[in-house]
Formats: structure tokens, sequence, C-alpha cells
């Protein structure tokens, strides 16, 4: 086996599909999480709080890669300071990290924590890579899952996403980490821009259900930053294959 990696939010959405192909490569993995479980095949489990910097020492203990991928609604850019610090100080020799499209570009809270986590790897002194993504498709579903129990189904005029496949992410991740540190890789992005009319259309279809569609108006800074495209990358990113139809048709387990 070669050396150990550690992954932190290994059991969330991408984690799920990141520490399978990480020990189908032939690595041990060190799972950083806030829930003790015990270790098996080749994984081990390490409770700790990142917010807190809370069992981040001994989570990194002869690691020499880490693959970062907790995040939370608030706080990632404390949580990413604190792994940061604890890094430098553990030798850890790169650093992978999974931000969000659009960190750079769209004025909302939890995206300047995502911006403000990005650079403090970039500062870290740490060799390190960081993949920006798009929206998973997994995320979009819940969103479209939420406003499809209303009578009306709201859609915001303007916003566009471009949903990306969890597993497209997690085998690129894989690639980045098992590879050199690259700075700033391109971005990736699913293989469609859409509206959320666009999303909720073959999701109402799939549950036969029918909801009238309100267009409505997204305030302030955010609205016009979304308006514009700010959370998009048109050129130059990586493209992933699998579609939203195809998501649903394998999710809702019909054919879309």
């Amino acid at each position: 086996m070669t050396s150990s990696i550690l992954v932190t939010g290994g059991t969330g959405t991408l984690g799920g599909h990141v520490v399978p192909l990480l020990r189908a490569a032939g690595h041990d993995v060190r799972i950083l999480s806030r829930n003790a479980r015990p270790a098996a095949d080749g994984i081990d489990h390490v409770t700790g709080d990142l917010l807190k910097g809370e069992g981040v020492e001994a989570a990194l203990d002869g690691a020499e890669t880490v693959l970062h991928l907790a995040g939370g609604p608030k706080g990632d850019d404390e949580a990413t300071r604190n792994l940061v610090r604890a890094a430098s100080r553990a030798g850890v020799r790169h650093l992978v990290h999974i931000s969000v499209i659009g960190a750079d570009r769209v004025p909302l809270a939890w995206m300047r924590t995502k911006l403000e986590s990005e650079r403090a790897v970039a500062d870290s002194g740490i060799p390190w890579t960081t993949l920006r993504a798009a929206q998973f498709h997994d995320l979009a579903l819940t969103m479209v899952e939420k406003m499809a129990k209303l009578p009306v189904f709201p859609v915001p005029g303007g916003l566009r996403l471009q949903p990306v496949d969890s597993r497209e992410v997690a085998a690129r991740l894989v690639e980045l980490t098992l590879g050199a540190p690259s700075g700033l890789v391109p971005d990736l992005t699913g293989p469609h821009v859409h509206g959320l009319a666009d999303l909720a259309r073959p999701y109402l279809r799939l549950r036969g259900r029918r909801r009238p569609m309100l267009p409505v108006r997204i305030p302030g800074k955010a609205g016009r930053a979304y308006r514009a495209g700010a959370n998009l990358t048109l050129q130059g990113a990586e493209e992933g294959k699998r579609t939203w139809e195809e998501f649903l048709a394998e999710r809702l387990g019909q054919g879309a």
C-alpha cells in the first residue's frame, strides 16, 4: 500500500465517491469526521472538528496528502485556516481543495467564505491544487424538490445553472490528488446550462405533477451577479458528460 491520504468531509456526498476510488488506487485513507466510526477496509476514521480545531493534528499524523472536501453553511474559511495551519506543521506535501464556481464573483456571504478558504490554501506555503466545480446534480435536485412542494413553482429570472455529476467531480479530484500540485485548475461544469424551469420540467414530469411557474426576481447585488452569469464558466472549463436528465432517470428510477 502507498502512503495514507487524509480526506476531510469523507462521509459526505462527494466523499462517498472519492474514498472508494482512492482505495481502488491502492491508498490507505483516513477520514476526519465529527462522529466516531470504526476502521474498516483500509479506511481509518479520526474524530475531530475543523471549525474548533479539535483532532486535526492527530488526523494529519503521517499523512503526506490532504484532500479537503469538508464544508458547511458557514465557517468554511475558519475551518480551512485551522486545517492549513495544522497541515503546515505536519509537513503535508500536497493539499487538494474543492471550491465552487463563482466564489470570486458572486457577492454572497457563503461564497466569500469559499473564496477565503481558497486564499488560505494558496497562501499556506504547502504545494496545493484547487478545483472549482459547479453545483452538483444532487444539490440541484434538492432545490427542485423543495420548490415543487409549493403550490406555485418560483422561477428566478436570469438564474442559470451548470449542474455536474458528483461522481465526475470525484473522479477528477482523485486524479488531481494522485498527481502533482497544480494550483488553480480549470473549472469543472456539467455539459449544459439550464434555467431553473428547465431543471423543473423533467422532474415534474417524472413525478407526475403539474405546477404553474411564477417568475420572480432575485434582489440586490446577488441578483445582478446571477443574471450576469457570475456563477457560470462558459469558456475554458472542463465539462462532465452526465446530463441532468440522465441523473434524474437514474435517481427517480424512470426514463426521462
